[in-house]
C-alpha cells in the first residue's frame, strides 16, 4: 500500500505501509531505489513486524519504535478533547473507550467518534458498554467473590445473571484473566494506591490465597482455549468456573 504525500517543499514522501507483505521480487526493487535515493524523495517504511524485512533493506534504514498509548494516557487525551468540544463526557465511558483503543489514539479517537454519535452527543458508561458490546466487570468480581467464599450455588446464579444479556464468554474470561492477574500482582508486590481498578480488587486479593489465585488463572486460560471448539460456549465457561470451585 503505497500512499503519495503531496509536500509544498523539495521532496516527495512516499508511504509504503505494512512494507513486510512486499514480495521478493518487491523488496529487490526497492533496495536498487534505497541504495541510490533520488535526491527530491524520502520514503517511510511502515510495519508492524520488522523483523520480517530483508537484512538488506534494514541496514539502509533508520528505525523508529512508536510505543503504544497507555489506557490512561488516552483517557486524558479524551478528556481533554471532549472539553474543548463541550461534548459531556463521564470518566466511565472516557476509561471503557481508552481500554478497547488498546494502545492506539487513532482507535480511540475512532471510537469516541462512534460514542459521540451512539450517545445522542455525550459520553456515558452505560452507552458506551452498549456500543462496544462489552460487560459489565461487577458480574467477574461478583463471581470471584463467590469463589472466594466457596458459595457455588451464587456463583451460578451470577453465571445465569450473566446469560441474560447474551454475553461473549470469551470476553469475559479474558475480564476474569486480567481480574486475577492484577490479584496475584497486588498479592505479591502490592499496588499503587491510586490505581482505581486495584483498589475495587483489593478486598478479593485479601479473601483469595495467593496460590488458589494462580490455580484460578490456569483454568481461566485453559478454558480460553477451549471455548471456541465447544457448541454451547455457556457450558464450557460453567464449567470452567465449577472447575474453579
Amino acid at each position: 500500500n503505497v500512499q503519495y504525500a503531496p509536500t509544498r517543499g523539495r521532496f516527495k514522501v512516499y508511504l509504503i505501509d505494512e512494507v513486510h507483505m512486499l514480495s521478493n521480487h518487491s523488496f529487490n526493487a526497492l533496495l536498487k531505489t534505497l541504495e541510490e535515493p533520488p535526491p527530491h524523495v524520502k520514503f517511510l517504511l511502515a510495519t508492524t513486524d520488522p523483523q520480517k524485512l530483508p537484512v538488506t533493506v534494514l541496514s539502509r534504514c533508520l528505525q523508529f519504535n512508536l510505543k503504544r498509548f497507555t489506557a490512561a494516557q488516552i483517557q486524558a487525551q479524551l478528556s481533554k478533547i471532549c472539553a474543548a468540544e463541550n461534548v459531556p463526557a463521564d470518566a466511565g465511558g472516557l476509561k471503557a473507550i481508552a481500554r478497547a483503543a488498546d494502545g492506539s489514539m487513532r482507535d480511540a479517537l475512532s471510537l469516541l467518534d462512534q460514542g459521540i454519535a451512539f450517545g445522542g452527543g455525550k459520553i456515558e458508561g452505560s452507552a458506551i458498554a452498549a456500543m462496544l458490546g462489552s460487560i459489565d466487570r461487577g458480574h467477574v468480581l461478583r463471581m470471584l467473590e463467590a469463589l472466594a467464599r466457596q458459595d457455588g450455588a451464587g456463583l451460578l446464579a451470577e453465571v445465569e445473571q450473566l446469560d441474560e444479556r447474551a454475553p461473549d464468554y470469551g470476553a469475559v474470561l479474558d475480564e476474569t484473566l486480567e481480574a486475577l492477574q492484577r490479584i496475584a500482582v497486588l498479592q505479591l508486590v502490592g499496588g499503587r494506591s491510586d490505581d482505581e481498578d486495584l483498589a475495587a480488587l483489593a478486598p478479593l486479593a485479601e479473601k483469595l490465597g495467593a496460590e488458589d489465585a494462580q490455580l484460578y488463572y490456569q483454568i481461566a486460560l485453559n478454558g480460553r482455549r477451549a471455548l471456541p471448539i465447544c457448541r454451547d460456549p455457556r457450558m464450557a465457561f460453567e464449567m470452567t468456573m465449577l472447575r474453579m470451585l
